[in-house]
């Protein structure tokens, strides 16, 4: 209520203070106002497909034991979609009945190994060189060096039965330089390796690093492998 006699002022602007800036709108904690951060999104695993032979497949050992499963159990980053390793494979078998594959796969991430039966049935090495070569070109062109992990192979002449497949001497050189060849055909397509060739040498002294039939890894030297793949798989994916 005015008083009576009171003449009407129109109110004037509010007087600003030198050095003092003008209001601002404020938010509820009176700060001002900022864009909300949207909330993280969880990517969603990379679909995984493991190619190569006995060693990829596990034979002798069960499913959930063979290494390319145990990675996938323990990386949340990678999904299992297909295995496909088969006993006895070359490189000449990936080519013809393994890369066809990849296209109705899909894959995102990679792995590679093979090689073994090369040697016992004596494939010359340059055979086996231009052959890997085919297959890393096709597997970095499927999705890139950095989604592609090549593992060395591994001695199966420790092992009990061994012998059966090639004179020990002769056959253990051919891995060794089977792997070099690996390590430098990787190399130069920014692929990395992983080296399994002397945790397989632990064999000779420990029985329960062999499988059953004596020839191929049983799920306790897989485990060792797996000491050394993870941490290189969870290099590469970084950040998830």
């Amino acid at each position: 209520m005015r008083r009576a006699g009171a003449a009407h002022r129109a109110p004037g602007p509010i007087a600003q203070r030198p050095g003092r800036h003008r209001h601002r709108p404020r938010s509820l904690r009176g700060r001002p106002r900022r864009g909300l951060r949207p909330p993280a999104v969880a990517m969603p695993p990379l679909r995984y497909v493991a190619l190569g032979d006995s060693y990829t497949i596990g034979t002798s050992v069960a499913e959930e034991e063979r290494w390319p499963n145990q990675l996938a159990a323990v990386e949340p980053g990678l999904e299992l979609v297909a295995n496909l390793g088969v006993n006895g494979y070359t490189t000449r078998d990936v080519i013809d009945l393994e890369l066809p594959q990849l296209e109705a796969l899909e894959p995102e991430f990679l792995t590679i190994l093979v090689g073994v039966n090369d040697v016992v049935q004596r494939v010359p090495a340059p055979h086996y060189r231009q052959r890997l070569g085919q297959i890393l070109d096709a597997l970095v062109a499927k999705v890139g060096a950095g989604r592609v992990l090549a593992l060395t192979m591994p001695d199966y002449t420790v092992t009990p039965s061994g012998a059966e497949y090639g004179d020990p001497v002769r056959q253990s050189a051919a891995i060794r330089a089977n792997n070099e060849i690996l390590k430098e055909l990787a190399g130069g397509r920014l692929v990395r390796v992983v080296d399994i060739y002397d945790l397989s040498l632990k064999a000779a002294e420990d029985p329960t690093l062999v499988a059953v039939d004596g020839l191929h890894p049983s799920a306790s030297q897989y485990v060792l492998w797996m000491s050394r793949i993870f941490p290189a798989v969870r290099q590469m994916l970084g950040p998830r």
